[in-house]
Parts: C-alpha cells; sequence; structure tokens
C-alpha cells in the first residue's frame, strides 16, 4: 500500500466503523497531536478519538499529498447531524504504519462568514 493508501484506511475507518482496520495502520509508537490534544498516545488515542466514528458519516479528501514520509489530508468530515467541516491533518508513516498525526482545524462548511467578510464570536 501507498501511504496515501494507508492513510485512507485510517479515515474510512472512522465512516464504517471499523476499529480494526484503523488499528492495523497505527503504530505502537504512535503520537496525536491536534488543537485539543498534545503528543498523546496510542491508548489514548483510541480512548478519545475513535468513539468519533459512532457520528462520522464520510470524508470527502480535498488534497492527498505524499512528500516523503508524509502524507498532508484535506478533508471535509460530515456527520450525521448533517454539519460539514473541513480541516487538513499531516500523517507521518514509516514502514507502512502512521507513526504521527498532527491535526489543523478548519471550519465549518458553509463558511460561517459571509463571503469577503469574517465571523466575530458575540
Amino acid at each position: 500500500m501507498s501511504d496515501i493508501d494507508i492513510a485512507k484506511q485510517s479515515f474510512l475507518a472512522y465512516v464504517n466503523s471499523d476499529r480494526e482496520s484503523n488499528e492495523a495502520v497505527i503504530a505502537r509508537e504512535f503520537r496525536f497531536t491536534s488543537p485539543l490534544d498534545n503528543q498523546i498516545d496510542r491508548a489514548t488515542y483510541f480512548d478519545r478519538c475513535w468513539p468519533n466514528n459512532e457520528a462520522i458519516t464520510d470524508f470527502k479528501f480535498i488534497r492527498l499529498v505524499e512528500d516523503d514520509g508524509e502524507v498532508i489530508v484535506t478533508y471535509e468530515g460530515k456527520v450525521k447531524s448533517g454539519r460539514t467541516f473541513r480541516n487538513t491533518e499531516i500523517l507521518t508513516v514509516k514502514n507502512g504504519k502512521i507513526q504521527q498525526v498532527e491535526v489543523y482545524f478548519g471550519w465549518d462548511v458553509p463558511h460561517r462568514a459571509p463571503k469577503g467578510g469574517f465571523f466575530t464570536e458575540t
């Protein structure tokens, strides 16, 4: 499998609620970082993040770029409520396993701000 195939397998495991498929591509020494998580380990990732599979219904891949052991994935995810969001993740892949993930949260689709404008929380 290519590094892109490995990345896709991990994402599609959420859509298919197939934890075994995701575990197969996640390294034992895995680390996960997002705006909410700082270098959490594999066990904590599955405890904290895997339950999201119950809400996720689809991933539309916008960008899949493979470069020297990293895969950059920009996607639009959809959840059961109908909400759609866009994020970018950088996956480090080595020997067929995802070693590390960095998640960068994006925005809701459609964007909450008007075109040419901005959104201010009040």
